[in-house]
């Protein structure tokens, strides 16, 4: 069968989502060559991400039928034409998220991590299923499959000594966990953190703000049985998520609040509790998230008193 571009294919399984709500399946499907500027890469291994689930359920509108996974990392196969930063038999982590490096945002603002055409080829069919129906790629690198093609720049190259196994947390959770703490929060040693969501992100969030010198890192989950991660990964406490959480987290700091709050669970009641739980001059950062339908409340005089500051965290910026 001939790919998307006319190229041969080869047939490889994949994890396909036929439409929004449906069930996932294992298939076969038929991928392309590397056409111009293109990588062809084996899968060594591929993170599950909440966004993936944001995908299927259609929090976040993306083409179908897709293959989803933007978390992997593998060894490239396969270069086309123009192709100079990899070659094959090179180590490489995928970026959901590549830059085009000529929009405004990239060349004039210097914030690449809102690139116009970030996700521009999310729109474009890269593969075709077993009917020979046209399949895109989700958020880019479709990393749910056992090989992908993906644009040059949506690959960066592995040092030497990172597992692959490790190294596809790098393509998302970790990336945005470090950047929340600081690139977006700004964490400072000695300051107290708040972290609501003990995912892959809010671990790794813990974590960053471990290393960052935080004094005090109070992390907050549904699940009482994320306690244990959540130490390991550098909280100093635990919280079980309930409508008092804003409360407990300021009866920890002795009234005050904390310094930084990272929400990372996508909810209008944590992003609202991380707001408050933040001292006077504080930074909330939104990581996860949310449903367009989901709304959050403030009064527009909190607004002002406060001297918060509220601001979302993408890709880690």
């Amino acid at each position: 069968m001939s790919g998307i571009d006319g190229t041969p294919t080869e047939s490889v399984r994949a994890v396909v989502l036929p439409g929004v709500g449906e069930p996932l399946r294992v298939s076969r499907i038929s991928l392309p060559r590397p056409g111009a500027g293109r990588v062809r890469v084996r899968l060594a291994a591929a993170g599950v991400c909440h966004s993936d689930l944001s995908l299927a359920n259609g929090t976040l509108a993306h083409p179908v039928p897709a293959v989803l996974g933007h978390e992997g990392a593998g060894t490239v196969t396969e270069v086309g034409e123009g192709v100079e930063s990899v070659r094959p038999g090179q180590r490489v982590v995928l970026n959901w998220a590549p830059s085009c490096g000529r929009c405004h945002f990239c060349a004039v603002l210097e914030e690449p991590w809102l690139c116009a055409e970030a996700n521009a080829g999310t729109t474009v069919p890269y593969a075709r299923d077993d009917a020979g129906g046209e399949l895109y790629p989700g958020l880019t690198v479709a990393a749910f499959a056992e090989e992908t093609v993906v644009p040059e720049h949506a690959v960066l190259p592995l040092p030497d000594g990172i597992p692959l196994t490790e190294a596809a947390l790098l393509g998302c959770a970790v990336l945005t966990g470090w950047g929340a703490v600081h690139h977006s929060a700004r964490v400072r040693e000695g300051e107290s953190v708040l972290v609501i969501g003990v995912g892959g992100v809010g671990l790794a969030v813990l974590q960053a703000a471990r290393i960052a010198g935080a004094a005090r890192i109070v992390a907050v989950d549904v699940a009482e049985g994320k306690e244990p991660l959540a130490r390991a990964a550098g909280a100093t406490d635990f919280l079980l998520a309930s409508e008092r959480t804003a409360r407990e987290v300021r009866a920890l700091t002795g009234g005050l609040g904390v310094d930084a709050a990272i929400e990372c669970a996508g909810r209008a009641e944590s992003i609202r509790a991380a707001w408050s739980a933040t001292r006077r001059g504080g930074r909330a950062v939104v990581v996860g998230i949310g449903g367009k339908d989901q709304k959050v409340s403030f009064s527009a005089l909190e607004l002002f008193i406060t001297g918060r500051t509220l601001s979302s965290c993408v890709y880690g910026n």
